[in-house]
């Protein structure tokens, strides 16, 4: 979907990039970066030039904290159907189940897309939930800003971008279109021969997403040399994967990865993904310290406002 200005061989949210090669999945030794290292900015450009996804450890938020909010997501997904209901329909905020979007795609899912700056749809899952919940939401979206905001800064620094909180400046603004997304993939009382699909394939359109899980595996992400490889859960630590508007922001450099979660297991599987976007009227670009010459940028430039639009109306990939 992003206007490429010349040829390349991936073009994103096109329906070109879900073609699902058939390959057999395998395991990944999957980038892991320390946020207390001197050199963790090398080690996040690095695996983002060859994964666009890694695994953050010495993150700084707190287990109890962690295991606090997954609880309080048990308890909703665990309300009855009704009240559930009442938080929904998803539009795109709030309560959803089994259809993911507006295009007709379907999972074995249920979730909860949460607005960082609230609207009137998060407010309603909200009173269908305790106040505990709201609170440790809250936090933990800010701690998530923080943490995004943090990897982009060191981003910024590694690749001589000036001034270096123009990037994390995007995530940190009242303005920032970020959000929250809790996904419940349900346990099974029969597992089938076949994998099915909980969530399929897809890019994330924001500049990063910050996800954890408990410790059901699911989640697998494609390798550019389209191999599918399952990621091994960790409950105590966190994945960042690069987004489409980082990638045109780094004119290329970095690949926003193609993951999705398939579902064969009796047990239920919760994620929260952190999507960390710029404000709506961001004109997104390559940076001229990456594309010094008009001829050297590879996209055109759009508002984030249009790229997501357009991004909301793609179907995912199945297959």
């Amino acid at each position: 979907m992003v206007v490429s200005l010349k040829p390349k061989p991936v073009t994103l949210n096109n329906s070109q990039i879900y073609f699902n090669p058939k390959c057999k999945t395998s395991p990944v030794l999957v980038p892991v970066v320390n946020l207390t290292d001197p050199n963790a900015k090398t080690q996040i450009v690095k695996a983002c030039e060859e994964f666009g996804f890694f695994k953050v450890v010495n993150h700084g938020v707190r287990p109890e904290f962690l295991t606090q909010l997954e609880e309080e997501a048990i308890k909703f997904f665990a309300l009855p159907q009704s009240h559930k209901d009442k938080a929904g329909p998803s539009d795109p905020f709030g309560y959803g189940s089994k259809r993911i979007g507006p295009n007709g795609d379907v999972g074995w899912i249920e979730y909860i897309l949460l607005n960082a700056n609230s609207d009137t749809k998060t407010i309603a899952v909200f009173r269908q939930t305790t106040p505990t919940f709201r609170e440790v939401v809250e936090v933990y979206m800010e701690e998530m800003k923080d943490m995004s905001s943090k990897v982009l800064e060191m981003v910024a620094e590694e690749l001589k971008i000036e001034p270096k909180e123009k990037l994390s400046k995007l995530v940190k603004v009242k303005e920032s279109d970020s959000c929250l997304r809790m996904n419940h993939y349900p346990e099974k009382e029969e597992t089938r021969d076949k994998e099915e699909v909980g969530f399929g394939e897809h890019t994330d359109p924001q500049l990063v997403s910050v996800l954890r899980s408990n410790n059901t595996e699911g989640l697998q992400i494609c390798l550019k040399d389209g191999t599918w490889v399952d990621v091994p859960p960790d409950h105590s630590t966190f994945f960042v994967i690069v987004g489409d508007t980082l990638q045109v922001m780094t004119n290329g450099r970095f690949r926003s990865v193609r993951h999705r979660v398939l579902t064969n297991t009796k047990r239920s599987r919760l994620s929260m993904i952190y999507f960390a976007g710029p404000p709506l009227t961001e004109k997104i670009a390559p940076f001229s310290c990456l594309a010094p010459k008009k001829e050297d940028c590879l996209y055109r430039e759009f508002t984030w406002s249009q790229y997501k639009s357009a991004a909301y109306k793609t179907k995912l990939y199945l297959g």
